[in-house]
């Protein structure tokens, strides 16, 4: 089935392999609905076996990326459903998160503005992060009564940031700078915002010209062996780099090397 949502924008250039994908709601700093949680969840499932795509490239539209859920549209609308209603929309946002953790193609995150709430934790699913000089963060969730946990991010961001740094932004909700967050390592960029999706899509393009499959198994090894012993990871890693050691981008890595040229990996 072909990838064609409509609460979003989707772009794929089979030149380079990429996939874009932008939030398009400008008019509310691209906040998310229902309708884009159910999408976003959807779209990303479907990309980690979309034929031809090797990266993706998540932003938003106009002068921010994404503000979080919206005011009235999700926030108001949940006061009218009752506990197992709610439930179920809480299961679908970490949903996103888990298809987009489960997806096999690197993620880059071009930030080109505010990061707030939801789309915080978006962009901390994402593998990279990209951000505009303006793209200032926050996990605002405890400044609307809620946990600072949601959506994954106390799993994910100690792991990024680590534990301290992770404690005060989701206890405080706080927002901090562009250049705090490439500080503290949550930002792998921070360029001019002309320039933001522009460096994003180049990043995204050199992951895409790398060894598919063995980008796949060192996405996936960097969240499973977050939970094993280090018997376990090195037991597990032998095991993954054994079988790509018989897959055919092994042997052209070899052979460009050999031939002083750049590898051609398997597309």
């Amino acid at each position: 089935m072909a990838i064609a949502p409509q609460s979003f924008l989707y772009e794929f250039d089979p030149a380079t392999g990429v996939a874009t994908l932008t939030l398009n709601r400008p008019q509310r700093l691209n906040a998310l609905t229902f309708e884009v949680y159910a999408e976003l969840r959807d779209t990303f499932e479907a990309l980690d076996t979309e034929p031809g795509v090797r990266a993706i490239v998540l932003t938003g539209a106009g002068r921010g990326f994404c503000s979080g859920g919206d005011v009235e549209d999700i926030i108001g609308a949940l006061f009218g459903r009752d506990a197992k209603a709610l439930h179920d929309f809480t299961r679908m946002t970490c949903d996103v998160v888990l298809n987009m953790r489960r997806c096999r193609r690197p993620i880059v995150a071009a930030l080109n503005g505010t990061v707030a709430g939801a789309g915080a934790v978006l962009a901390t699913a994402s593998d990279f992060r990209i951000a505009a000089e303006t793209a200032k963060i926050a996990f605002l969730f405890v400044k609307v009564g809620l946990s600072g946990a949601d959506m994954g991010v106390s799993w994910m961001l100690p792991r990024i940031v680590g534990a301290g740094q992770a404690t005060e932004l989701l206890m405080t909700g706080d927002f901090i700078t562009a250049q705090r967050a490439l500080e503290i390592g949550l930002y792998h960029r921070v360029v001019p915002v002309e320039r933001t999706l522009e460096e994003a899509t180049a990043f995204a393009t050199k992951l895409a010209e790398g060894p598919a499959e063995g980008i796949a198994v060192t996405k996936r090894a960097l969240d499973l062996e977050a939970s094993m012993s280090l018997e376990q990871a090195l037991q597990h890693e032998a095991r993954v780099q054994a079988e790509l050691m018989v897959h055919p981008d092994y042997r052209e890595a070899y052979e460009a090397f050999r031939e002083k040229r750049t590898p051609r990996f398997a597309r």
